[in-house]
């Protein structure tokens, strides 16, 4: 059986532009009623595999598709596919979500619940760790530092990434690699 949408016609990269370009022109409703029929149900799939049930899919694909018919006119083509664009949209949402019910039970809990101070020895080995992380961030070459300062530390993604530093988005993301795999060798070294 297929998902609800999976009928909708195949939507090319230039006519989805085109369709958010509408939207932000004239508020077109069949171009979004469009774009939501074959956005719809691959966000479905996106957000379940996020581990979303039924009902938080649904209420992010919703809140997801507001935010394209209420952004249209900030969509850039030349930062992006309107694909990338509206996943990332979905992506952000969801994290937020999960932020929030992470929130909302740390709140609910009992007093007595919450973790008393770490020991002094959790406080050391902690204190250790930071200290192993920073001399091996300190022996990355300084492109992949930026990079990964910017991606861990300020939690950027990666395609605005690219266009604070003015590279493209496979320089990043190789930058990022080949980082990681130079800290996880560094960080796998005996102190």
């Amino acid at each position: 059986m297929r998902p609800a949408g999976a009928n909708a016609p195949p939507l090319d990269g230039t006519e989805a532009a085109r369709l958010v370009e509408a939207i932000a022109l004239s508020g077109d409703r069949q171009a979004f009623a469009r774009l939501f029929a074959f956005y719809a149900p691959r966000l479905k799939t996106f957000l379940t595999r996020q581990g979303f049930g039924a009902s938080d899919c649904d209420d992010l694909i919703q809140d997801t598709m507001l935010a394209v018919w209420r952004k249209a006119g900030q969509f850039d083509v030349e930062a992006g596919a309107v694909s990338t664009w509206i996943f990332t949209i979905c992506r952000n949402l969801g994290i937020d979500r999960r932020r929030r019910l992470a929130r909302r039970l740390r709140d609910d809990l009992p007093v007595s619940d919450v973790d008393p101070a770490p020991s002094v020895e959790g406080e050391m080995i902690t204190r250790e760790d930071d200290a192993r992380v920073r001399r091996a961030l300190d022996q990355l070459p300084t492109e992949q530092a930026e990079v990964i300062a910017l991606s861990f530390f300020s939690q950027s993604p990666q395609t605005d990434i690219a266009k604070a530093l003015g590279i493209p988005l496979g320089t990043v993301k190789s930058r990022v690699r080949l980082a990681m795999n130079r800290l996880r060798h560094l960080l796998d070294e005996p102190s």
